[in-house]
């Protein structure tokens, strides 16, 4: 059976033509007969797609096909005579829909969520898109390609990711990825057809976020080198010290929750650090009593890391680590018995007033307090005993009775109390001048003791010293609680003062201890509080001393201003002040500083009077004609300056350089100023000889050996002129 293929389509030949295949029309030939097709699409659903010319053999397509719907049929033809017999074999119909670029890409969501760590490499591998295409796929019209549009924000670089065109795998392309700069991108992604081609291809977009997930890059710093807090005494479970830390890793992540450590100055163990789980500050905690006789502060050094380790390459921050200082607050301890409980043993019928033993009792509070232990008995059944209060003497008052109903198992117990003398507080301060406002000091009483030997209490000062009762008073402002302060119209000066003060129980009889108070007496302000100048003074310093001490400061401040001002006038009266030879000029000073050949001590050793006017011209005007040197008055025809009057022997050269130099400036003929002028002759009789002996000769032969003996400095032209042996 001959079968054929047919393309249908938009261009239909053109579409064949690019698959390979064949364009054939069904072949008739001339019957009086009916052609006739079967199959889907023509009388199977979907009918009526392909239709047939009965006669001519043609068919055609009856509707717009739609590939994506059905790509292909498959028909069979018939040709039968006008009676319905067959006159050939039916003929096999195959019908190809030929793609064409009718539908863009689609990708399959609109937005794609992605994430890739900070600090990755470039390369790293971070999402992936896809989109699909209807059109055939092993066509243009269904090759996707990708690229990247834009990118949101533009940091560090604009295009920090790339993506595979094919794949759609997006990578980074570039480093800089910084989580605390950037935490966050948005990616817009393009999908084209026709292989990506622009002209051509139809295109969509979509959406990748791409979040940058945070690693632990940033160690944790604390905000201080230094920190401090307080601790009382005694006292467990309770936050002495707050410290403060940041991090700029992300927030309640192992990257960011801080851990702390005490790397020293705990070696007991008394405290910890907890982590507040909302702010990451780190809470000093007491978990273990300490003791202020024993230690006064804490010097601890505290590191701080993350829970997650540092990334690779990361180092810990100089921030890390820090000081944190507990000082450790006293409290008033109680006292204690050493041996506790303590037997005695002694025989029954023992009469009254004997010593039994006597009780001694310790103060933890003796390095830091000066405090005074007091005795008194809590239980004693039948009242056989009695204690000293100032020394703990246990003394009988009744005679001891084994066959007593008090008496158990040849044991008789009795309970003794020991109890300080202290008040709270201990030391304090108030104005010098009272205060409406601040009228004193409150104290507070406590006692072992219950009821009714207990409060109320009674504060007293004592009658001696007179001064007490006479610049302070004390009044119960209830049971437990008085208050001390000054009298009125009372002004004492600064200082520490050491008040006394009396608490009486309400026991019968009433017990009564004697504590001593420290207040420190200062200026105050409008609010009652201690100025500076008051705190200086409370610390031991009278305002008498303090007066003193400020003129003290005064005057040595004036003093060092005056002096500071007279160098100040000695060097502006230094460079103002006329001086004769400007440094520079000096002659002799330059010849000081040469440290060359023909220097010698001789050179230092001026003769001034040569400086000096000469007494007559007679030794210049007797010399022969010609002969005469330069250094000398010329003759009278050849000078243009006028002789100025004869001073004779001036002393000072000061006057006579400036006499010489006053008459060449009212000397009409006399060259510029800055040219060289002659103020005078260097004096009579020089023991040089004149210069003008040293006339050049063109004749004969010159003997320079005379300039061996001229000395050092003229050893050079010596060497020049003179030594014939060398030649």
């Amino acid at each position: 059976m001959e079968s054929y293929h047919f393309l249908t389509g938009e261009d239909l030949e053109a579409t064949a033509k690019a698959n390979g295949l064949k364009f054939a029309q069904i072949k008739t030939r001339t019957y009086p007969s009916d052609t006739a097709s079967l199959g889907l699409g023509a009388d199977q659903p979907p009918n009526e797609v392909f239709n047939i010319d009965p006669v001519v053999g043609k068919m055609f397509v009856t509707k717009p096909l739609d590939r994506e719907h059905r790509s292909s049929y498959h028909l069979r033809a018939h040709a039968v005579d006008m009676n319905g017999n067959q006159v050939e074999n039916p003929i096999d119909l195959y019908i190809f829909v030929i793609d064409m670029n009718d539908n863009r890409p689609q990708f399959k969501n609109q937005v794609y969520n992605g994430s890739v760590d900070e600090g990755s490499k470039p390369g790293t591998y971070v999402m992936h898109v896809s989109a699909f295409d209807g059109d055939d796929n092993t066509t243009a019209n269904g090759m996707v390609r990708y690229r990247i549009l834009s990118q949101t924000p533009h940091s560090p670089i604009p295009n920090m990711f790339t993506i595979n065109s094919e794949t759609g795998d997006i990578v980074t392309v570039a480093a800089g990825l910084d989580r605390e700069k950037v935490s966050q991108y948005t990616i817009i992604v393009q999908a084209t057809d026709m292989e990506g081609n622009l002209n051509f291809g139809l295109s969509n977009t979509a959406t990748a976020i791409i979040t940058v997930t945070d690693i632990n890059d940033n160690p944790p710093m604390l905000t201080s080198r230094t920190f401090s807090g307080e601790v009382p005494e005694n006292r467990v479970d309770l936050v002495v010290a707050n410290l403060t830390v940041i991090d700029a890793d992300q927030p309640h992540s192992p990257n960011w929750n801080a851990i702390y450590r005490i790397i020293s100055g705990d070696p007991n163990g008394h405290f910890t650090i907890r982590t507040d789980p909302v702010s990451n500050d780190g809470m000093v905690t007491v978990v273990k009593p300490v003791d202020y006789e024993m230690n006064r502060a804490f010097m601890l050094t505290v590191v701080v890391s993350n829970q997650a380790h540092l990334a690779s390459g990361i180092q810990s921050s100089l921030q890390s680590t820090a000081g944190v200082t507990i000082s450790v607050q006293d409290v008033n301890e109680p006292p204690y018995f050493p041996n506790n409980p303590k037997h005695i043993r002694f025989e029954e019928g023992v009469p009254a007033g004997t010593s039994l033993t006597t009780f001694s009792a310790s103060d933890p509070d003796r390095l830091s307090m000066l405090q005074t232990i007091r005795y008194s008995k809590l239980n004693d059944p039948a009242d056989w005993l009695s204690i000293n209060r100032t020394n703990g003497q246990i003394l009988t008052t009744a005679m001891l009775d084994r066959e007593s109903n008090y008496v158990k198992n040849n044991l008789y117990e009795a309970t003794f109390l020991a109890t300080d003398n202290a008040l709270i507080p201990r030391e304090s301060q108030i104005c010098e001048r009272v205060n409406k406002n601040v009228h004193g000091v409150n104290i507070t009483a406590a006692d072992a003791d219950t009821e009714p030997n207990a409060g109320p209490f009674v504060f007293e000062l004592p009658n001696f010293p007179a001064s007490i009762r006479r610049n302070w008073t004390i009044s119960r402002i209830s049971g437990d609680y008085g208050r001390l302060g000054l009298r009125y119209q009372i002004y004492l000066e600064p200082g520490v003062y050491e008040v006394p003060v009396i608490v009486s129980d309400s026991g019968n009889p009433p017990m009564s201890n004697r504590s001593v108070i420290k207040v420190k007496v200062c200026p105050c302000d409008e609010h009652g509080d201690c100025t500076t100048l008051g705190a200086v003074a409370a610390a031991g310093l009278g305002t008498g001393a303090i007066i003193s001490i400020l003129i003290c400061i005064i005057i040595l401040l004036s003093m060092v201003l005056l002096f500071v001002l007279w160098i100040k006038r000695r060097e502006k009266e230094r460079h103002t002040k006329q001086l004769l030879i400007d440094p520079e000029d000096d002659v002799r000073d330059n010849i000081l500083k040469y440290d060359e050949e023909g220097g010698g001590e001789e050179d230092q050793d001026y003769d001034l009077s040569q400086l000096q006017q000469p007494d007559s011209l007679e030794h210049i005007i007797s010399k022969p004609p010609g002969v005469r040197r330069v250094d000398e008055r010329p003759i009278i025809p050849e000078s243009q300056y006028p002789i100025r009057p004869v001073v004779p022997h001036p002393g000072d050269i000061g006057d006579f350089i400036h006499e010489g130099l006053r008459a060449a400036d009212n000397d009409p003929t006399a060259p510029p100023y800055d040219s060289l002028l002659v103020f005078d002759y260097e004096g009579s009789g020089s023991t040089a000889g004149s210069v003008s002996t040293l006339n050049s000769s063109s004749t004969g032969d010159q003997d320079y050996d005379y300039l061996n003996d001229w000395g050092p400095r003229f050893k050079k032209l010596a060497d020049m002129y003179g030594g014939g042996d060398d030649d």
